[in-house]
Parts: structure tokens; C-alpha cells; sequence
């Protein structure tokens, strides 16, 4: 299951990892993120243990979401070593999220 992250476990779950780190940043009310939900879900289960994966509530987390410029949702970070790698936004098909996962671990 995707993990939730927070302002209070960012730093340590995300930027502390050693793995890289898929960060969605999403909000109860938006469609798309919605959509893309269990996406990220079925990654979370296919990555386990190989890929840090989970979800930053935009609405309940305005320091990490304006830490990271987020202005559009659903916004995808990719997180290694404590820096943002690679960055999707908007609703994507499954494969885009693999292959940035794949080109990055």
C-alpha cells in the first residue's frame, strides 16, 4: 500500500531514503488524482521493497507542497538522494510511471 507522507515525515521517509522515491501529490477533490490513484497503488505493490512509493494530501501539507512548487495536481515527483529526478503532472497511463520508475532504480 502507498505510504502516506507528510510535512512532519518528509524529510526522513523521502529525503532521508536511499531508494528512489515516488511522491504523489494529490487532493480529495480532484478527479484526476482520483483516477490515478490505483495506479499508484498497484505500483506501490509491484515495487515493494525496490521503490519508496506514496501520496502527499496537498490540502492537509501546504509546507511540502510549497517546498516543491506544486501548483498543478496530480503532480508525480521522483525523488533519489533528496533530489527531485524526474516529474510527471496531470493524469498519466500506467506505462509513463514505469518507465521513469525503470530508468531511475
Amino acid at each position: 500500500m502507498a505510504k502516506e507522507f507528510n510535512d512532519a515525515n518528509f524529510q526522513a521517509d523521502v529525503l532521508s531514503s536511499d531508494q528512489l522515491t515516488v511522491v504523489d501529490f494529490w487532493a480529495e477533490w480532484c478527479g484526476p488524482c482520483r483516477a490515478i490513484g490505483p495506479v499508484i497503488e498497484e505500483l506501490s505493490k509491484e515495487y515493494d521493497g525496490k521503490v519508496n512509493i506514496g501520496k502527499v494530501n496537498v490540502d492537509n501539507n501546504p509546507q511540502v507542497s510549497m517546498n516543491y512548487g506544486i501548483t498543478s495536481i496530480p503532480a508525480i515527483l521522483f525523488i533519489k538522494n533528496g533530489q527531485v529526478v524526474d516529474k510527471l503532472v496531470g493524469a498519466q497511463p500506467k506505462g509513463n510511471f514505469v518507465k521513469k520508475i525503470e530508468a531511475h532504480i
